[in-house]
This record gives C-alpha cells, sequence and structure tokens, in this order.
C-alpha cells in the first residue's frame, strides 16, 4: 500500500525518542492562565512564561519552546469536565491544564511548505541542517495545528529545529522529501537553555 499524499501540514507529531528510544505518549500537565488569548492546537509549539504557565511560541527563526500541545483538560462555565483537542483562545476556568510533550529528546514528523501550507519538499542533503518552522493558524474544527517546516535550511544556530532524517516514503519526483523528522536544535528548549524562561 502506497504512503498517503501529505495534503497540507498538521504541526509537530512526536514519533519516538532520539536513539530509537520509544515515545510512551508521556505528557505534563502544564497550567495555561484563565482568559489566555491565543488559540492553541494539537501540534503547536509551546513555552513557559515567566509566571510558569503555558503560552503558544510563535517563533519562527527563533524559539524558546518547553514542548508541543497535545490537547487541554478544564471546567467550563457550566461546570462541566472539557477535555479537548485544542484551547480555545480567550477561555475562562480557573483548572486549565495542558497535555505537553516535554521531553528535550523527543523526534517529531514535521510537513514541509514552501510557504504558509502549500506542500513543498527538502533533499536529503537537509539531514543535520537546521531549520526554520512557519506559523500557520490551526483548524477549530478538527483541533489540530498547521505548523510546518519551511524550506529554508542551514547552519544558523537561532533556527528552533534540527532535521535528523526524512521520510522516505514522501519523496516525490524531483528526489524531495515532503516529510522530515526532526528534534529541538541544541540549547533552545526551554529546560536545557542557560538561562531559564
Amino acid at each position: 500500500m502506497a504512503y498517503p499524499t501529505v495534503a497540507g501540514p498538521y504541526g509537530l507529531q512526536p514519533i519516538n525518542l532520539i536513539g530509537g528510544q520509544v515515545f510512551a505518549g508521556s505528557t505534563r500537565l502544564i497550567p495555561i492562565d484563565t482568559g489566555y488569548g491565543t488559540n492553541i492546537f494539537y501540534g503547536d509549539v509551546v513555552k513557559l512564561s515567566s509566571a510558569g504557565t503555558l503560552n503558544k511560541d510563535v517563533g519562527t527563526d527563533s524559539a524558546t519552546p518547553v514542548g508541543v500541545f497535545l490537547g487541554v483538560t478544564y471546567t467550563n462555565a457550566s461546570g462541566d469536565k472539557v477535555n479537548s483537542q485544542y484551547f480555545p483562545a480567550s477561555t475562562v476556568s480557573a483548572d486549565i491544564q495542558a497535555y505537553v510533550a516535554d521531553d528535550p529528546d523527543i523526534l517529531f514528523k514535521i510537513a514541509v511548505v514552501s510557504a504558509t501550507t502549500t506542500i513543498s519538499g527538502v533533499l536529503r542533503t537537509s539531514v543535520g541542517n537546521n531549520a526554520i518552522l512557519v506559523q500557520n493558524a490551526g483548524s477549530t474544527i478538527t483541533g489540530n495545528s498547521k505548523v510546518a517546516l519551511g524550506v529554508t535550511t542551514g547552519t544558523t544556530a537561532t533556527f528552533p529545529v534540527r532535521v535528523i532524517d526524512v521520510v522516505p516514503e514522501t519523496t516525490n519526483s524531483s528526489g524531495s522529501y515532503t516529510e522530515v523528522i526532526v528534534k529541538w536544535n541544541f540549547g533552545l528548549h526551554q529546560y536545557n537553555n542557560a538561562t531559564g524562561v
């Protein structure tokens, strides 16, 4: 059976850990401030604020990630417990908790775009290089992120991710790959940087 065509970006999907270790779905619950005014979607890059709460990280050619957002739980105004794929902007609740894949060693699968949501590709020579993120608005229907990897790769130290591998099944007629495997670039993850939040 053929690998499905990559129709559009879908954020960062955890697949395993560096060195072949298994990603067992482990997450950390991190609070989001009540009334926080930005949507956060499944697969979005997130960071800790100076208050110790979670914010969306909108960095493209630099970022200070704590991890990737994988859902949220909170009590709504009716008193019902809500478990959601995404955090709706300006949600008011005293117990908002985000599920975050925060291990600095996680590897992620991500789609490659030329601009916004137009699927593109990178050559195998991008492996080992750093890359930028493209911050697209996620879907309030599916709750999924549309963050993607830009085609620009290089040795710039502030680029947020490093390309670890390509997804071989996604090679196109020009020899480019529409999906790659990435990890956080050295020293940028908030648990690993020298200065903290």
